[in-house]
């Protein structure tokens, strides 16, 4: 049996410099323990800090295990952050139509820097010394969460259990939270299946039955969509409403950014939308297998890109197509804090402003259909386009100089390669 001792820090003035710590806590087994271990570890006073990022889940219950392990009712903060996730992280991201190595819209990704933030205030408003973070030192989560203290709060102590502690493996783990009375889950005893990170705009899973990326992932890996075999045989018909780059409405009734993209996730759901299963090149090196799930988002990107597509110029479009891979990057790498971040944001935000107007949709088993787009502001001009009588607003014989022109360079390699034979 683990003596609790021996996995107490060994760095003694490391351990006295923390007096407040502000622990991001979901009020799962790992954060209990995590929670647990600072007290013994460190010696410090934690305060919890909980999000609802729409999660899906009810977080009553971690308010109660943390009074259970000790903490005071004014040091745990459990915040509603749902309409300011969506329309301050999620719609800024898909302004730029993000996609990660072609496919990965970063819903794991892009709730972290409001993690960040929200435990950088806290602790200022407390006087914390320190924040905690549950990720792994495998993984993309811990750079992401200290970048972000970093950048927010450059003096802060950051504390990482997993590069620090000696529970190395899920059964120490358990045996931890055995000796600490800290309650364990049913599902919990014995190996975990697979881990599970959601959100309001996706869903991923993670490990054990899913890491070898040959095998299919069971039925039971997914729990925001059902099968597109499984979705009506009917197509369900929607229209969204955009005004300056974000969506605003479903059908003409408006709705708050948050409300907006649960009524999506509901309709991408119903119709088997949104499923992926993705080997992503994580930026601490390795490569990992995850299943995602991004229901209406995946809804929110095909809209965007057809409401786009009649009232952004070609070269602002195909500057933003350009830019967008090296923006999701950003995210994904957890830089959303850096100046360059920022810059291009207030680029991509410019092109938006006349990014109005609503697209119909039709969502069929997986398959999301634009059929129809219109806005006050498009840049489509049937008179230009027909291939009936233009009335003289398009004279063919132009196209012949442009032609020419275009290929000029082309005709004088050809020539020369011909002459140096």
């Amino acid at each position: 049996m683990h003596n609790s001792k021996a996995l107490l820090m060994t760095d003694a003035n490391s351990a006295k410099s923390v007096n407040k710590v502000v622990l991001a806590y979901s009020g799962g087994l790992d954060t209990s323990i995590i929670l647990k271990w600072l007290q013994e570890a460190y010696g410090a006073e934690v305060i919890t800090f909980t999000a609802d990022l729409g999660q899906g889940e009810e977080l009553g219950p971690a308010r109660e295990k943390a009074l259970m392990l000790g903490i005071k009712e004014e040091n745990i903060y459990i915040e509603d952050l749902r309409e300011e996730f969506v329309r301050d992280y999620v719609f800024p991201m898909f302004r730029a139509n993000t996609v990660y190595e072609g496919v990965y819209l970063l819903g794991t990704s892009i709730a972290r820097p409001l993690i960040s933030k929200k435990q950088i205030e806290i602790a200022r408003a407390v006087g914390a010394d320190a924040v905690c973070h549950g990720a792994t030192g495998k993984g993309n989560d811990q750079v992401r969460f200290e970048l972000g203290y970093y950048a927010l709060e450059p003096g802060i102590k950051i504390i990482a259990p997993w590069r620090e502690w000696e529970l190395t493996g899920r059964e120490a783990l358990l045996e931890f939270a055995r000796t600490h009375q800290i309650p364990i889950a049913k599902d919990k005893e014995g190996e975990a299946p697979f881990s599970v990170d959601a959100n309001l705009l996706h869903s991923s899973s993670e490990g054990k039955v899913l890491e070898d990326p040959a095998v299919e992932a069971p039925p039971v890996v997914f729990q925001r969509t059902i099968s597109p075999e499984d979705a009506p045989d009917k197509a369900t018909i929607i229209e969204v409403g955009f005004e300056a780059g974000d969506a605003s409405s479903i059908d003409g009734q408006a709705m708050s950014p948050a409300t907006l993209l649960a009524a999506l996730n509901d309709l991408g759901r119903d119709n088997g939308i949104g499923r992926l299963d993705l080997v992503e090149n994580r930026f601490v090196g390795m490569k990992s297998r995850g299943i995602y799930e991004t229901p209406g988002g995946t809804i929110l990107l095909t809209a965007h890109r057809a409401i786009e597509s009649i009232t952004l110029d070609r070269g602002a479009a195909h500057l933003k197509d350009e830019i967008m891979p090296r923006y999701a990057e950003l995210i994904y790498n957890g830089m959303w804090f850096s100046p360059e971040r920022e810059m291009l944001q207030a680029l991509i935000d410019s092109s938006q402003t006349r990014v109005n107007g609503s697209v119909r949709l039709k969502l069929y088993k997986g398959n999301v259909i634009v059929i129809g787009r219109e806005s006050k502001d498009s840049l489509y001009a049937p008179d230009l386009v027909t291939f009936e009588d233009d009335q003289g607003a398009y004279d063919q014989k132009d196209a012949e100089g442009f032609i020419k022109l275009n290929a000029l360079r082309l005709r004088t390699l050809e020539m020369r390669n011909r002459n140096n034979k």
